[in-house]
Order: C-alpha cells, then sequence, then structure tokens
C-alpha cells in the first residue's frame, strides 16, 4: 500500500513525523505500507512557486492514500489567491474527486472537563459529520466582482449542486449511518434557499433505498444551535460543503481540544486524503508542543476506509485511548494532575502503548 506523505506547513512536519512513527512501527509488525514524501502547501511554493507542484500531483494520484498536513502561514497572505497554500489544498481535492470529507467528533472519557461545555452535555459524544467537498458556494461558477447598474461594486459567488452531487453525498450519508446508529440528519437552509429545497428532495429521494435508516431535516442556524444545546441527538449528519465546513468546526471544538479530530475526505472508490482538522498553528511551529493525535488518528481512518483494515485501526485508536488512560497530553489538553509531553515524546507513548 503506497502513502503519499505531504506534510504541510507550520506544525505540519512536527505532527505528521509522529504518524509516520506509528505507521512504522505497525509495518515492523507486518503492515505492508510504503511511505513517499512531497512538498505541498506553503511548502511546494518555496520549492517550486506552486502550493500543489506537479510531482506531488503525480504521487498523490499514483499512491493509494494521502496522508496531508496542516497548509498555510502568514508569511503567504500577501501572495496572488491561486498560489496561497489553501488553493493546493482545494486543488487536490479536485484534482483526486474526492468529494466526501468525513469529520467524526468524539469525546473521550478523559478529556470531558477539557471541553467548555457541562460534562453532562458532552459525555458520550461521538458524531461523525459528512460533508459535501466539491460543490457549493466554494466551486459554484459564475463568480467575481462587478459594478452594478448604480455604479457599486458588487462581489458575488454562486451556490451550486447537481443531482448527481447530491445523490452520491446522499449515499454517503445512508451508509455511514448504517454502520453506526441508524439515524441521519440531514442539513440544508430549505425555507430560504432554491438549491436547499432541491438538496432536500434528493435526499429524501435517496432515503426510499434505506427504510432502516430514520432520516430527519433541520435548518442549518437550528443545527447550529443544537450542537450546542443537545450534540448527543445527533449521530451522523450530512449537509453541503459550506455549511458542513462551520459545522465541523463547531463540533470540533465540542470534545475540548480541535488537536483530537481527524478527518478523511474520500472519492467515489474510497482513496482518500487524511489530515488532521486543526490548522497550521506557525505560531508554535518548532517548538515541540503541538498535539499529533489527531494526525495519528486521522491514519487509522486511513487504515479503515481507504484499505478495510479495522484490526490495525483499530490498535491506533486504542493506543490513544491508553495513552489518555495513562494521564499523558501534549499541552492543549494538559490539566492538573496529568503529565505533559512533548509532540515527539507523544508519538514514542502512542508506539508503546501499541
Amino acid at each position: 500500500m503506497k502513502i503519499a506523505i505531504l506534510a504541510g506547513d507550520g506544525i505540519g512536519p512536527e505532527i505528521m513525523a509522529q504518524a509516520t512513527k506509528v505507521l512504522g512501527a505497525l509495518a515492523k509488525d507486518g503492515l505492508k505500507i510504503e511511505m513517499e514524501q512531497a512538498a505541498f502547501g506553503g511548502a511546494g511554493f518555496d520549492a517550486c512557486g506552486d502550493p500543489l507542484p506537479q510531482a506531488t500531483l503525480k504521487l498523490a494520484k499514483q499512491a493509494d492514500a494521502v496522508m496531508c498536513g496542516a497548509v498555510g502561514g502568514p508569511k503567504y497572505d500577501a501572495l496572488p489567491r491561486a498560489q496561497r497554500p489553501e488553493q493546493g489544498i482545494l486543488r487536490i481535492r479536485k484534482d483526486l474527486a474526492l468529494f466526501a470529507n468525513l469529520r467524526p467528533a468524539v469525546m473521550y472519557p478523559e478529556l470531558v472537563g477539557a471541553s467548555s461545555l457541562k460534562p453532562e452535555v458532552v459525555s458520550g459524544l461521538d458524531i461523525m459529520i459528512i460533508r459535501e467537498l466539491t460543490g457549493d458556494i466554494y466551486f459554484g461558477e459564475p463568480r467575481g466582482r462587478r459594478d452594478n447598474a448604480r455604479g457599486e461594486r458588487e462581489g458575488y459567488d454562486m451556490m451550486l449542486y447537481s443531482e448527481p452531487e447530491i445523490r452520491r453525498i446522499a449515499e454517503i450519508g445512508f451508509k455511514t449511518a448504517m454502520k453506526r446508529g441508524n439515524k441521519l440528519c440531514s442539513v440544508d437552509k430549505e425555507n430560504v434557499l432554491e438549491t436547499s429545497r432541491f438538496w432536500r428532495e434528493i435526499v429524501i429521494d435517496v432515503a426510499k433505498a434505506y427504510p432502516q435508516v430514520a432520516l430527519s431535516h433541520m435548518y442549518v442556524d437550528n443545527a447550529a444551535m443544537q450542537l450546542v444545546r443537545n450534540p448527543k441527538q445527533f449521530d451522523v449528519i450530512v449537509t453541503g460543503n459550506m455549511f458542513g465546513d462551520i459545522l465541523s468546526d463547531e463540533a470540533s471544538m465540542l470534545t475540548g481540544s480541535i488537536g483530537m479530530l481527524p478527518s478523511a475526505s474520500l472519492d467515489a472508490n474510497s482513496k482518500g486524503l487524511y489530515e488532521p482538522i486543526h490548522g497550521s498553528a506557525p505560531d508554535i511551529a518548532g517548538k515541540g508542543i503541538a498535539n499529533p493525535l489527531a494526525t495519528i488518528l486521522s491514519s487509522a481512518m486511513m487504515l479503515r476506509y481507504t484499505f478495510n483494515l479495522d484490526e490495525w485501526a483499530y490498535r491506533i485508536e486504542a493506543a490513544v485511548k491508553n495513552v489518555l488512560a495513562q494521564g499523558l497530553r501534549t499541552a492543549d489538553i494538559h490539566e492538573s494532575g496529568t503529565r505533559k509531553l512533548s509532540t515527539s515524546e507523544m508519538g514514542d507513548a502512542v508506539v508503546a502503548a501499541l
């Protein structure tokens, strides 16, 4: 199994080193993998003047899966839009046809106190948010700026979804729900947006093939409120690109630290790009204090969703739980009575727990 390793920028190389350390330990134990690194994001621009160099894209296409670190940083903020590190992520998603983003939000019992919500609200939380990744307002055309009839400047973006785009993400939602609690909530803004009315019609039609799944619908503003008020009412949420971008980040903070949450972006054949949901955190880069657990857990998602190696994925997840149960923490989740570890020490602890 060939894995492309795109470490990215900021803390990306530090946390990716811990994930490859864990995968390397499993390789010594019989997991047949091959890893190859390439420049990406700001590092790609520094090396080649492009956040997604052709050599990197070629490797990503040849690989069976891609592990990706966070990208970006202040030094790139003044670049033209096409050369910004974030464009590398958008382009690789499009070039690899990665249309389904899976973001779990799981509350580990040992971290309940780290959440900003009351323990009784978040204890036992286990949500999967499925976000459509290649359509909606982020990719719709036309887009741009213009002067209106009154001579005033305007900016505009097109929110657009085709029926096949909605059907395929809905299918992922229903299939995921069947592997979990048989509950799916589709989030839209059907009371205002024609795009959302169309979205809801298609989701309802897809639901006919999944009678065992209880389908519900919720407006995005209410969903944002309910995630804070009563998040455990949800099991699987499926939604569009923009709404999913916002809701998945909100859900991530229910768990206490954005440094704990992995993600998967999949194509129609389950080839995926796996990355932590947090940013490149350039302010702490090189200090050895970043939390690598989201990246390590992303590697577990890779083994499960792309390679169907549930037992190997479980070993990584169990090792992370073991480390937390021992009271080992990085700075972002450290509290009284626990032991603070550096980034590399946390990676070593996970390897030891394997």
